[in-house]
Parts: C-alpha cells; structure tokens; sequence
C-alpha cells in the first residue's frame, strides 16, 4: 500500500470533499464496529463521493488510526517510506531508460517483484566491476554502530560508493524513479557473492531502536525503510529470497528485482527475510538499501 505522504499528497490533490472530524470519526467508529473497507466505500459513493476519492480517504484514515493505536501499544512510530506508482496496477513502470516489468506485488508486507531492471550485459558488468574487490561479507553491529563477520551470513561482497561509475549511477537513477524515492536517500549499492551451500539466515534489515550502536548508525541517514535485491545472475539451484512469515519465495532471476518496505523498526512489518542456501551455481545480487534521508 502507499506510503502515509503519498497517500496524503494524492488526497490533497483530487479531494473535493474534505475529511472533516465527522467524517474520521465515523470512519473511525465503522472499522471498529467490524465493517470491512468495501463496505465502508459503497457506504460513502452511495453518499456521492467519487470512488478514488473515497478510497484515499479511507486509507489516510484507517492508516493514521492504526498508526496510533500501534504507538499506543508501544510500536515505534511508523514513518514514510519509499512507493513505486502501482495505483492503477500497471504491467511496467518507466524508470526513464527502460520499462521495468511489475511481476508480483503484496500489500503487507509491502513486497514487488519487479522483471527487466537491468539487462544481461549491464549484469554481467555490475560483476566484473566487483569481482576485484570482493571480501567476507561483513553485517553492521547495532552493539557498536560498527561491522562484524557474522556466521548467519556466509557470502563474499563489496561496496560501490554512490555514483562511483556509470552503471552504478544508472541503475541508482532507476532504483530513484521506480520507488519514488531521493536517489541521495540510498546507501552504496552492495555487490554479493554466494557460492555452493553460502546463504543469510533470516535477518531484519531495519536497526533495532534498543541496541546501543543504533544512535551511531542512524545519524548518516536516519532508519531503513526499504530494501531492493536485485539478481545479476541465474544460479542453477537454490539462492530465492525467502519471506518466512508469509512463507513466500522468490526466484533468483537476473534481472529482476525485489522490492520491500518497512514502515516501522519492528517485527510486525513482516519483513523477516533470508537468502537460501545456494544448492547448485552460484548467486550474484545488487542490494539497494533505503534511507530516512540523506546517506552521507
């Protein structure tokens, strides 16, 4: 679903009829009664409000009211993150030089599969630019606001600065425009390498509020709020990404890219992720990590 801001925007721009206390209220008091949102929405069209309309209404209600009632019950406060523009569910999504291909996309947890976000050959480069600089993954250690080599993950990477060369600025300006999100928000772009039997262990890519690294890791950017893992490579077994607590899947296809936000640091995003063992080949993927605001 869209982000809280985007909802918003899009509200303010197309909306006739405000949404007046009364009308939050009622909205409001329906859900809590049991009335699911279709039923809520032809309630409001029979009344004359326009379905798309209706619809934002409803979902910057409903958001705000959730939010609140998550917040009192000791969530941390959930906060924008980046969108792509799927509103009238289309098949591609122009990043400018290229159609990307919408191949999957859940509400919640927010996932998209997307197809064709790099050709074969801008792959095979990403690789062989990396492939002099790899070392033993490391993963930042929200103890110390430092990195570590961790057993749960048993990869080889490296880091791109942004804009270090020109397929890293152009697959960033891509990454820009498919989720709607300030290119000088992303992190270096992360190159990885699993061989036979490598893998992450199901993981959160958020940093935990209650680690006391976290302070230290959060000033160059603020929090995580969305992941995007793109395969360079097709391994001949093995390697998906899998989603545990909805028990998805997905393929490692080259080319293709999985996009997944996070509103809040917690566990109720559902954003539990791993990296299968790879059984058979080997896995090659780009991961895009999200922030706040600006990476610095």
């Amino acid at each position: 679903m869209p982000s809280t801001s985007t909802t918003q925007n899009r509200v303010a721009t197309k909306q006739q009829q405000p949404i007046t206390p009364e009308l939050r209220q009622w909205i409001i008091a329906q859900a809590q009664a049991g009335f699911a949102a279709p039923s809520l929405l032809k309630s409001m069209t029979d009344s004359g409000w326009k379905e798309d309309v209706a619809i934002d209404a409803l979902e910057v209600v409903l958001r705000e009211h959730l939010n609140a009632v998550a917040v009192q019950n000791g969530l941390p406060t959930a906060t924008p993150v980046p969108e792509p523009q799927l509103e009238e569910s289309p098949l591609f999504v122009d990043v400018g030089d290229r159609q990307v291909e919408v191949l999957l996309e859940i509400a919640n947890p927010r996932i998209v599969l997307f197809g064709n976000l790099l050709s074969r050959e801008e792959c095979e480069t990403l690789i062989g630019e990396a492939k002099p600089r790899m070392a033993r993954s490391k993963t930042v250690e929200t103890k110390t606001g430092g990195e570590e080599v961790n057993a749960s993950r048993t990869s080889e990477g490296m880091f791109f600065q942004r804009g270090e060369n020109e397929i890293v600025k152009k697959l960033e300006a891509r990454i820009a425009k498919l989720v709607n999100w300030p290119l000088e928000n992303g992190e270096g772009l992360q190159i990885l390498h699993y061989g036979p039997g490598a893998e992450y262990k199901p993981h959160y890519d958020y940093f935990d509020p209650a680690e006391p690294g976290t302070a230290t890791i959060i000033k160059r950017g603020g929090q995580r709020v969305g992941t995007l893992v793109v395969y360079l490579n097709n391994p001949t077994k093995g390697g998906g990404t899998v989603f545990p607590d909805i028990h998805l899947e997905v393929g490692p296809r080259q080319g293709n890219a999985v996009f997944f936000s996070y509103d809040r640091p917690h566990t109720s995003t559902k954003t539990l992720h791993g990296g299968s063992p790879v059984i058979e080949g080997e896995k090659w993927i780009a991961t895009k990590w999200l922030r706040q605001g600006e990476f610095v």
